[in-house]
């Protein structure tokens, strides 16, 4: 395109003192913001609380329980309560106990068997 010397020229006939505006004034302008981009699902929560609610639901009705540990052997009771990181298992003739959760393979309803 070839350089003009031609005067920057208003519609009522004019001239303008002041230079043209660029129509992107700063390269931040290119960038997307994180509000205009693409919406994508929010993430899955951490903690569902469905362990909570099946532990709650056993212990007010005292179901009896099959807990299988890690090395294989089964210890039946019910759940008395349970924290982060521990189960207390009462148990029908025999002493109630503390298991830690770490220790447990699977656990299921004794009349399940």
């Amino acid at each position: 395109m070839p350089f003009s010397n031609r005067s920057h020229d208003q519609p009522d006939g004019n001239r303008s003192t002041q230079p043209r505006k660029s129509f992107r004034t700063t390269i931040t302008d290119f960038k997307r913001s994180p509000k205009s981009g693409p919406r994508s699902k929010p993430a899955p929560p951490d903690n569902t609380n469905a362990e909570n609610f099946y532990y709650l639901k056993q212990m007010n009705s005292k179901t009896p329980m099959v807990i299988v540990m890690t090395d294989g052997e089964e210890i039946r009771g019910w759940i008395e309560w349970y924290d982060k990181s521990c189960l207390k298992v009462n148990r029908e003739g025999a002493p109630n106990l503390l298991i830690q959760k770490r220790c447990i393979k699977y656990l299921f309803k004794q009349e399940d068997l």
